[in-house]
Order: structure tokens, then C-alpha cells, then sequence
């Protein structure tokens, strides 16, 4: 495959497109932003935008000429992802990167999870089977476990109030899970981009870090200089509190269901994949320790 250059990215003004479509351009790459047309979204100085209706004629039109597709549309526009797919298939772009930046394939979520997975799926296998019929369309997704950093700031049910210095601790606290930050992310993307032909046709798997619940605090700790309240809870409450909202259609469910399988004990659940086993390496995301997050999120909370 030649060498991508030319790169669309929708979504470059969320959560993760900031920090992703930064990367990009950091990197190099010729970048180009594709929106609706009806977009509050404000994006950076300097580069192209362009505001199109998200049909597949539109879309197409829009993304002749690049190489690669970049989508970070998020949980509420996962249903156009196919529209997307089959533009860039016909519009003759290389590389597709689905909008999955989560745990991936072959993931043990709980039941209550099955029917978002089953929507994810759905642009999976059209990416599949497209890229077997048409070999000079290749697709990629990320996986990139949990969001560390942006997760430890926006959600204290992950257990770490940063304004009162106070810490919830679930069961020994001891639970590892692997977790990538903002900028790991951005540095996925780019190493994808930068190998394609590694990368083609399959997820990768990123990590920045493993660690605990015990292992932050500690870490949090040291770096505010000061000792942290802590109290003490459950996975069970959470998985119980989750249950009960998803019941009874309350909101709130899905974050006490994933934090439970975060932190449920002996259950290794949210560890993506060892160090060893993930392709940081081959994407250059740089390893992380417990310190090193707990300055990313106090310098930036």
C-alpha cells in the first residue's frame, strides 16, 4: 500500500477527535474535517472544513482525493457509520478507522451491554466484507480500553474526587485494568496511518498503562502532596445500582455497569491486553505509570 497522506476525520470536535485530529497534524499529515452542514462545532485555525448532508452521494463527493478516513463520531452517530464505510469505499479511500475506541472484539461486557455491541457490529462486518471484495479498501479499528485520563476527570464514580482530595475505594482497591490516554490515542491513530500494512484489515490493541484503583491513589497522593480521604465501597452496589436503572429505563445505568466491570475483583476483566501482547510497540505509544496520570489529570482538571 503507498504511503497515506491526505487524511478525513469526522468528529474532530469531540472528546477524542480533539486530541486525535491535533495528532494528525502534529504528525504531518494533510488534514481535512468533514461536518454536517448544520455544525456549531467550532474547529482549529487552518484547516479545511467541510460542511456536507451525511447521504452517501454527499459524502462521497467530499471524500474524493483522500486517503484515509478517520470516524469519531461517538455513541450518537454510530447508526451513519455504514454511510460513511460505503462513501469512502466509493470515493477510493485506502483506510477506514471505525469509530470503535473501546475494549474491541471478543470483549466479556455484561449482558446489559449486548444490544450497543450488536450496533457497533453492524459497521464491523460492512467494513469486512467490503475490504474482501474490494482489496484496495482497508479498514482498521482501535481499541484502546479504557480513556484514562479523560475518564479520571469527567466520571468521580471511577472513584477519585480531584476537587475535595477524597477517593471511593472498591473492595481491596487491587483490580488492574489497562487504559490509554488522550494522547496515546492521538498517537494510535497516527501509528496506524503510518503502517498500513500492519495494521489492515484487523483491530490493534493500545495501552499507555496498567494499573489499580491503589495504584492511583497512591500516585494522586504523592503528587498533590497531601493524604486523600477514602472511603470504601462495593462492585456489587455498583452492579446492583446499574441493574436496578437499566430495569427501570433510569439513566446512570451504563456508568455504574462499566466501572463495575472495571474493578470487579478476580475477574481481570478490563485488562485489554499485557504489554507484551498490544501493539503500542509497533504504534510508538510511549508506556505510562501511575504518576504520570495522576499529573495529566491534576494539571488539567
Amino acid at each position: 500500500m503507498s504511503a497515506i497522506k491526505k487524511v478525513v476525520i469526522f468528529g474532530a470536535a469531540g472528546n477524542f477527535g480533539t486530541p486525535i485530529t491535533a495528532a494528525l497534524v502534529k504528525a504531518g499529515f494533510d488534514v481535512t474535517i468533514i461536518t454536517r452542514i448544520n455544525s456549531s462545532s467550532k474547529f482549529p485555525d487552518g484547516i479545511p472544513v467541510i460542511r456536507t448532508e451525511y447521504t452517501v452521494e454527499k459524502l462521497t463527493a467530499a471524500l474524493v482525493g483522500q486517503d484515509a478516513a478517520v470516524s469519531v463520531i461517538g455513541p450518537a452517530g454510530i447508526s451513519v457509520q455504514v454511510a460513511l464505510i460505503d462513501a469512502a469505499e466509493a470515493a477510493g479511500v485506502k483506510r477506514f478507522i471505525l469509530d470503535e475506541f473501546g475494549w474491541g472484539p471478543g470483549f466479556l461486557s455484561l449482558p446489559e451491554f449486548h444490544d450497543i455491541g450488536a450496533q457497533r457490529r453492524v459497521a464491523w462486518d460492512r467494513a469486512k466484507d467490503i475490504s474482501q471484495a474490494n482489496p484496495k479498501f482497508t479498514w482498521t479499528g482501535i481499541s484502546i480500553g479504557n480513556p484514562i485520563d479523560w475518564a479520571l476527570k469527567r466520571f468521580p464514580t471511577m472513584g477519585f474526587d480531584l476537587k475535595q482530595r477524597s477517593a471511593l475505594i472498591y473492595d481491596e482497591g487491587s483490580e488492574t485494568f489497562t487504559g490509554t490516554t488522550l494522547e496515546g490515542i492521538g498517537q494510535a491513530v497516527v501509528g496506524v496511518l503510518k503502517r498500513p500494512e500492519e495494521t489492515a484489515n484487523r483491530f490493534v490493541r493500545v495501552r499507555s498503562i496498567q494499573v489499580s484503583q491503589n495504584q492511583l491513589l497512591e500516585a494522586f497522593q504523592r503528587v498533590t502532596g497531601q493524604p486523600w480521604e477514602v472511603k470504601r465501597s462495593s462492585t456489587k452496589d455498583l452492579l446492583e445500582s446499574g441493574r436496578k436503572k437499566h430495569q427501570e429505563g433510569a439513566g446512570g445505568w451504563i456508568l455504574d455497569l462499566l466501572v463495575y466491570q472495571l474493578y470487579a475483583p478476580g475477574e481481570a476483566r478490563c485488562v485489554l491486553a499485557s504489554k507484551e501482547d498490544s501493539d503500542a510497540q509497533l504504534l510508538e505509544i510511549i508506556e505510562e505509570n501511575a504518576d504520570d496520570i495522576a499529573q495529566i489529570v491534576i494539571r488539567s482538571a
